[in-house]
């Protein structure tokens, strides 16, 4: 096995590959310019972390010292004058490498852009490579499209659009063949070619099964997401500079993101060769297509608890999962209210008025408020708030609870509710308890999943009401566990 050092391992790719070289066998080094990155991340305390920067040669000598394998995975995409400071750190890193004797740099780049590109990102990429490749190591550049899985800025721009626009005027490159990749498969060429024996020095292209074009991608992406057919009309006149102020309208993605992979798609981006497979061969199932890509990244952020989720001993198994490491764009929107408060009670109290929350008891806010709501839920097709409750005292994991249904229960700490009423997305309601010098502490989060622009328009309308129903759940709850301690006492 392998010494591997992984620069950018805070970022999207680095993040995910970290841990897979982990459980390859390697041993695993991270540069990041600050090690507080990798605090709520579970992988930590497996790897060697790192603090340095690629534009400051004494910090890349320091951590490339006993280097096997070095992956570059670097760029300054956000940055002003991204060309030049990646030029720079490029060279630093590729002079250290070989000072270092390092026995292999891997590096993912993008695909190669025609001689006239207007793309400043897909010229970076391209010289980056070159200047890394020129330093006397072996170097094997992997050149990819647009990678598809949650977090990745480039999937994330096409999430947000087709869901956010049942009806598109779009810029002409729509209509331009690309040929996407799913993230799984790019995490596996990396992990393999740490260990492929040959003394290879060149750059190979890499994309899935499928050509498509953006035009492609956006209604299949609604049909897997369960949208209705969004009608594209693609037009001449938005030039790219137009095309990244109209994806900063539309999208969270930083503009100073955005407008580079703007650019970049004006040119088709399509594997030349597949060359890759004589050194590292497809999976016996084949290269993942794009439609299993987007149901896996849509699949793994369908829930309220993202952020448990790596914690568990699965944090290899799902790369096209958001990361506690991406950014907060990243992952498709979610909307949250969250609220908390000191309760002058112990934490038994207060989980016995949790516990017995819905049917008679009521959801101690405004109960008009809740009333209307599970009337026009009936006139929407939904349950209603008929349903009750089995039991007026305890909860089991999956009964109903008026229009809820109990997800996820741990008894005198969490309750989590799924809503089944008729909403376009999918809500969340969190309850939790904490010991707190004052007696306890409880949490609240009420989550929602917009699907659509219809819940987007949903979620806007009702926020108003939030303070008054969310906030008087929580001051009601502390007061009735208040209350039931006092009568206790």
């Amino acid at each position: 096995m392998a010494v591997c050092l992984v620069t950018g391992a805070s970022g999207y790719i680095g993040g995910r590959l970290a841990p897979r070289l982990i459980e390859a066998g390697h041993d695993v080094r991270c540069l990041s310019r600050s090690t507080t990155a990798f605090r709520d991340v579970p992988w930590a305390t497996q790897a060697n972390l790192v603090q340095g920067d690629v534009l400051d040669p004494s910090s890349i000598r320091t951590a490339l010292d006993g280097v096997d394998v070095a992956y570059y995975l670097v760029h300054s995409l956000a940055s002003p004058g991204f060309e030049e400071t990646d030029r720079r750190a490029a060279t630093n890193f590729a002079a250290a490498a070989r000072s270092a004797g390092v026995r292999r740099v891997i590096y993912l780049g993008g695909p190669v852009p025609p001689a006239s590109a207007a793309s400043g990102h897909l010229r970076s990429r391209a010289e980056v490579g070159e200047i890394l490749s020129a330093a006397g190591v072996p170097t094997v550049v992997l050149r990819a499209a647009v990678i598809l899985g949650s977090g990745s800025a480039s999937f994330e721009m096409l999430r947000y659009l087709t869901e956010r626009l049942p009806v598109m005027v779009t810029p002409h490159w729509v209509r331009n063949r690309i040929q996407p990749i799913a993230i799984r498969d790019v995490l596996r060429y990396l992990v393999e070619w740490a260990t492929v024996p040959h003394r290879v020095h060149r750059a190979f292209d890499i994309g899935g099964p499928e050509v498509l074009t953006y035009h492609d991608m956006m209604v299949r992406y609604a049909r897997i997401a369960g949208l209705p057919r969004r009608v594209i009309v693609p037009v001449r006149a938005l030039t790219p500079r137009l095309s990244a102020l109209w994806v900063g309208l539309v999208t969270p993605v930083p503009g100073g993101i955005a407008r580079p992979l703007v650019a970049s798609l004006v040119h088709e981006a399509v594997a030349h060769d597949h060359d890759v497979a004589a050194y590292v061969a497809d999976p016996p199932e084949g290269l993942l297509g794009f439609e299993d890509s987007v149901r896996l990244a849509l699949a793994k952020v369908a829930s309220a608890d993202v952020e448990t989720r790596w914690s568990t001993a699965a944090w290899t198994r799902a790369p096209a999962e958001p990361m506690p490491t991406d950014p907060a764009w990243a992952g498709g929107t979610r909307y949250v209210d969250h609220r908390e408060c000191a309760v002058a009670a112990p934490v038994s109290t207060l989980w016995t008025v949790i516990e017995s929350i819905g049917g008679e008891s009521g959801w101690y806010s405004f109960p008009l408020a809740w009333a209307a709501r599970g009337w026009l839920d009936r006139l929407a097709g939904g349950v209603g708030l008929r349903r009750g409750r089995r039991d007026p005292h305890r909860l089991r994991l999956g009964e109903a609870v008026d229009w809820w249904r109990v997800e996820e229960i741990q008894p005198g700490r969490l309750l989590r509710l799924r809503a089944e009423m008729a909403l376009p997305g999918r809500a969340w309601l969190e309850l939790r308890v904490e010991p707190h010098p004052a007696g306890s502490r409880y949490e609240q989060r009420a989550v929602f999943l917009p699907k659509g622009l219809a819940g987007h328009l949903y979620w806007r309308g009702i926020s108003p009401a939030h303070t008054m129903v969310f906030g008087g759940m929580v001051r009601n709850i502390a007061r009735s566990a208040e209350r039931l301690a006092g009568q206790a006492g």
